[in-house]
């Protein structure tokens, strides 16, 4: 009697979520790209000057700071975190490193060296007092904002400090008249980017801001994830600060102050979930153009001070409606 065998066949992964997921990812950048190419033929419609070169360098040269800070922002907001402190930090290490070049004779380089690591030990500071004391990171960064905003009056005797052009190489144009900030910038964005899909770290972010509790019982300690997440965007809230002291030429004690929400808007107009497990460091950088061209449109057209705040507002509120909308959908067809 013959007898047949059968050798077991292993099933085909299911592959729909991936689909699903690459075609939400593709939405979003379509969907920002559209926002951004719509912005500007509006305010080209409304001024002469605005599709030109001079008008495209300056928006390109005014972002590295803001752009570097959102990098930053985006890890925070992903692991379900905030840290309002940003723009504080930019004005101290900026302060530290103004200080260190006039008052203390230290080169360029050693100066700019210590105002990074006056970044990191800020962001730190507010990461291990979170953890430490499991407390919320709103209210934490709230008090190192005041702290450390004070310590920039210190350091500067509440006054601006020049430098002239001992930072310059940042802001000299370097290529087609874009500033060598602005490379790091891109530089900066696109290593953000593949640290957070293609690193153990970048996972482990994602998974503390999804289940962090999941990721305790897998064996993972959430603890020095947010602690390094917050030093990183210490450092990157510092290397802005020295972007914005080279354009300026200067070191300002009130520099950054109410940036925090800049970027803020543009990671969450970049479609990072404010709950936390979700976020793109591209999409931010989409965000960040689409609030430097709202700002440089609306000064073009005349717009007042009062009106600009009205208009970004109701985009940030546009913003995070949309994003909503679209997790409800995505959990509904999960």
């Amino acid at each position: 009697m013959n007898s047949t065998s059968s050798t077991p066949v292993a099933a085909a992964p299911d592959t729909k979520p991936v689909r699903s997921a690459l075609r939400q990812e593709l939405g979003t950048y379509l969907g920002l790209f559209v926002v951004l190419v719509a912005m500007v033929a509006l305010f080209s419609s409304q001024s002469e000057y605005f599709l030109t070169r001079e008008t495209l360098l300056s928006i390109a040269n005014e972002i590295p700071a803001l752009a570097v800070m959102a990098v930053g922002m985006t890890f925070v907001l992903i692991i379900a975190g905030i840290d309002l402190s940003v723009g504080s930090v930019l004005a101290l290490s900026a302060a530290v490193s103004a200080a260190a070049i006039l008052q203390w004779g230290m080169g360029p380089w050693p100066a700019a060296a210590l105002g990074l690591l006056v970044g990191v030990v800020c962001g730190a500071v507010t990461g291990g007092i979170s953890v430490a004391w499991q407390l919320p990171s709103f209210i934490v960064s709230l008090g190192m904002l005041e702290a450390v905003r004070g310590g920039a009056y210190l350091v500067t005797d509440s006054r601006t400090q020049y430098v002239g052009d001992a930072m310059g190489a940042l802001a000299a144009p370097w290529l087609g008249g874009l500033s060598a900030a602005f490379f790091i910038a891109l530089l900066v964005v696109v290593v953000g980017q593949m640290v957070l899909s293609r690193t153990v770290f970048g996972r482990y972010v994602v998974g503390i801001g999804t289940n962090e509790e999941a990721m305790r019982l897998a064996g993972v300690d959430p603890r020095p994830v947010r602690i390094a997440v917050f030093a990183i965007t210490g450092l990157l809230a510092a290397l802005a600060g020295l972007m914005q002291s080279a354009r300026l030429e200067a070191a300002d004690p009130n520099a950054g102050a109410g940036m925090e929400l800049q970027v803020i808007a543009a990671v969450v107009i970049g479609g990072t979930s404010l709950m936390g497990g979700r976020g793109s460091v591209i999409n931010t950088f989409f965000g960040v153009l689409i609030i430097a061209v709202l700002e440089a449109g609306l000064a073009q057209i005349g717009a007042s001070e009062p009106s600009k705040r009205i208009i970004t507002g109701a985009v940030i509120v546009v913003a995070v409606i949309v994003d909503t909308v679209r997790q409800r959908r995505a959990a509904r067809h999960a």
